[in-house]
């Protein structure tokens, strides 16, 4: 059995692969990365908090347990991914690998183009590639995003619905109503998996990522450390909020903080698409990977007070213009059962916080250093 891992060097395809060596005994783990992640938080003027390997010494790292390689490539290359899926013939694929910023998308013109074509081509690649190298019975599991839902004032359900409109009724896919071009890309990786899968017959995993928390593994952390960003670009909330926090800037909440958004641990996270990988795929299934909604202000507030109790520090929540086009208000309800099932007991997001506060807490003069890269231009403290 082989389990090719796409996006092996970011934040959650790191610690997947390593776990993925700690599970399975036998199988071959091939991880594939082209290191963009590493240039495009370069490119903005900021660094991970975490101190990591480089590329090379991760390749020795991972290389050493003797079932992993580690393959460098660009998968929006048809020649690439075509040689990779013939050579690996893989049983099983974590499609991981992205532009995974909503705000890196919305910079220009050319971040929104490079965005959808990163994405959307790479995916493609992939699912034709396995389609022509006649491996139609590969497990897809593929990353997507919850950001896709966009914000219905109405139960969220995992990825399909009833309809009943004028006397007729059918389940559906959910529609998409993306809020960024990140997200976009996202809504046509799904729609391209439903095609192959409809078509083609091939079995996705489509997991609906929601915003992940957390700053290290069982297996990724002290010398394997995933990276953690902080900046406004790549920095998800959670993450710069405890960053903000550590070195006593004000927890900076957009607008009234009053948007519920769904987040999951990094450890529930990284489970879960190991816990797919010992399955073989059945149909087209979705899994809202989400512990539940949370308020943006009530988030500050956990962290205000985790800050206080792990760190001794107080600090202030300022609220600051919202930079993004979202409703200011709303109540997310996300129905996680397909996802539940995968995890069993979920992490609490607060010991993540206080996983995130002992990881970084060393790292304090790196986070002052770059504190500038905490808000967008016009929104400095």
């Amino acid at each position: 059995m082989t389990i090719l891992v796409t996006g092996a060097d970011g934040y959650i395809g790191w610690p997947v692969l390593l776990k993925l060596a700690e599970t399975f005994s036998d199988e071959r783990i091939v991880g594939v990365d082209n290191f963009a992640r590493r240039r495009w938080v370069e490119e903005i003027g900021s660094v991970s908090a975490t101190e990591i390997l480089s590329p090379a010494e991760r390749r020795k790292k991972v290389e050493k347990i003797g079932r992993i390689s580690f393959v460098e490539g660009d998968l929006t290359s048809k020649e690439f991914v075509n040689m990779l899926v013939r050579v690996y013939q893989p049983d099983t694929i974590i499609h991981l690998a992205a532009q995974p910023s909503a705000p890196y998308s919305q910079i220009s013109w050319e971040k929104a183009v490079y965005t959808q074509f990163n994405n959307n081509i790479s995916t493609l690649n992939l699912l034709w590639a396995l389609k022509e190298n006649g491996l139609l019975d590969t497990h897809f599991i593929a990353a997507t995003t919850t950001g896709v839902y966009g914000a219905p004032e109405y139960p969220i359900p995992e990825g399909f619905y009833e309809v009943e409109y004028k006397g007729g009724r059918d389940i559906v896919p959910h529609p998409h109503m993306a809020g960024s071009f990140y997200h976009m890309s996202k809504c046509n990786d799904i729609n391209n998996m439903f095609l192959a899968h409809k078509q083609w017959g091939l079995p996705v995993s489509d997991v609906r990522v929601a915003i992940v928390t957390g700053a290290t593994t069982e297996e990724a952390k002290n010398e394997l450390s995933t990276r953690f960003d902080f900046d406004f670009y790549f920095g998800v909330v959670t993450h710069r909020f405890c960053a903000q926090a550590l070195i006593g800037y004000p927890i900076t909440v957009y607008g009234k903080g009053l948007q519920g958004k769904p987040f999951v641990t990094l450890k529930d996270c990284v489970e879960s698409f190991v816990e797919l990988a010992k399955r073989d795929g059945d149909g087209y299934r979705v899994y809202n990977q989400t512990l539940g909604a949370v308020k943006i202000v009530d988030l500050a507030r956990m962290i205000q007070e985790a800050a206080e109790e792990e760190i001794g520090l107080e600090v202030e929540v300022k609220h600051v213009p919202n930079p993004r086009v979202e409703k200011e208000e709303h109540e997310m309800v996300i129905e996680n059962e397909n996802f539940r099932k995968l995890v069993g007991k979920p992490t609490d997001l607060k010991e993540a916080i206080k996983d995130i506060f002992s990881t970084i807490e060393p790292r304090k003069k790196v986070i002052e250093a770059y504190k500038d890269r905490f808000l967008p231009k016009g929104l400095k403290k």
